[in-house]
């Protein structure tokens, strides 16, 4: 038995940038090849070749114990967990979605209906993210052992660029949410004005249209054709686009925007926010102690605790879970400028798209921990799941 493992990389370079490795059997390929663990092929001794599968990436990670690099190892081992992660992923995530948005749209969860339209508006991003990207993209290509059938299909440009797309909204739904909440609680005197319904429909509505237009170079960039590929690049790219600095330019700014720039800003305005409600909360303890020293209790400073806590969950979750595959994504446009200084294995990208696709359904187990009428309505849909959808369909 022998072990043809073939890989790709930006410059058709080898799995060891620029270095043949002998005795790994490596067949060096362009953008047009197969990935490596992505499309395993196993030859007994009569010469069958045995598709990708759960079985046959057990049996390769057996064979090479031992005789491959840790880094080989690792992406194997990660491959094997993605056959049981992502679907399992796609299963919860979908219906968790669905009722955050049922019982967020019935508005009985105490938040305001600003608050609650930025909510509901980043659960259909993300729902929309596990159906194009996760149901759609991943989990075929994990699964799929021969992809003809992707081959006849010639929509890969625009399947990318709606993934990108609701990829943008996702996050900066949660940036315009962070906004929201720095100006109800730093800005008294803008709250009124942009804290509401209108404002927050016209801010989602702009992001949509923004996030579209930004990712419309997605469609120019790559071609039609599927193909089999591990790495964010899964349509045919031709050698012209693969070698332009324009492109590469261009993709490193959209990497640098969603989520590099979103990260700062979040961070940014968190901490401003922390700092406001530190100096307020102080001068707001003393003067309510000197009102009423019996109960030191204060209720709008509780309000802005139970606030204050649903955004830091929400944007610390999003920053943790997204930054190996932001890194990792600037890391390797920055290669195709010349900046070799460091290197990162490939199964790092593996782990940073799995993360990024847990982001989209942690959401509502933050609503489930921060909020107990959140709770109860979801143990409500929970013994009565057709109830909550008919009214909020009424509604």
């Amino acid at each position: 038995m022998y072990w043809n493992l073939a890989m790709m990389d930006w410059n058709n370079t080898t799995l060891d940038w620029n270095r043949r490795t002998n005795d790994w059997n490596v067949t060096i390929t362009d953008w047009n090849s197969l990935t490596m663990v992505q499309n395993v092929r196993t030859v007994d001794e009569n010469g069958k070749t045995l598709g990708r599968g759960f079985i046959a990436m057990l049996n390769t990670l057996s064979a090479i114990s031992g005789l491959k690099p840790l880094r080989v190892r690792i992406r194997i081992i990660l491959q094997i967990i993605q056959c049981i992660y992502y679907p399992i992923l796609a299963i919860v995530a979908v219906p968790a979605n669905i009722v955050t948005i049922v019982i967020l749209s019935q508005e009985k969860c105490g938040l305001s209906r600003c608050v609650s339209h930025y909510l509901i508006a980043m659960a259909i991003a993300d729902l929309v993210v596990i159906i194009i990207d996760l149901i759609l993209r991943r989990i075929p290509f994990v699964y799929v052992v021969e992809h003809h059938f992707f081959e006849g299909i010639h929509v890969c440009n625009i399947h990318a660029v709606f993934i990108h797309a609701a990829t943008d909204c996702s996050v900066w739904f949660t940036v315009t949410f962070t906004f929201d909440r720095f100006v109800a609680i730093c800005c008294p005197n803008l709250r009124s004005k942009y804290c509401n319904v209108k404002t927050a429909a016209v801010v989602l509505a702009t992001v949509t249209g923004l996030s579209c237009s930004k990712n419309i170079f997605w469609y120019f960039m790559l071609s039609k054709k599927y193909r089999d590929s591990g790495t964010s690049w899964f349509c045919w790219v031709t050698r012209d686009v693969q070698a332009s600095p324009f492109w590469a330019a261009i993709e490193f700014c959209h990497y640098i925007i969603t989520p590099g720039v979103a990260f700062i800003l979040i961070l940014l305005l968190n901490v401003l926010t922390v700092r406001h409600i530190a100096v307020t909360s102080r001068s707001r303890r003393r003067l309510h102690q000197q009102r009423n020293r019996e109960s030191a209790k204060d209720p709008e400073m509780k309000n802005r605790k139970n606030s204050i806590i649903l955004l830091f969950l929400l944007s610390g979750n999003l920053i943790l879970l997204w930054s190996v595959s932001m890194v990792y994504s600037i890391f390797w446009r920055a290669y195709s400028f010349g900046y070799k200084s460091v290197y990162l294995p490939r199964y790092v990208m593996e782990l940073g798209y799995m993360l990024q696709m847990l982001s989209c359904c942690t959401n509502t187990l933050i609503y489930v921990i921060t909020h107990p009428k959140f709770r109860e309505h979801l143990k409500n849909i929970v013994h009565y799941p057709f109830t909550p959808i008919v009214k909020c369909i009424k509604h």
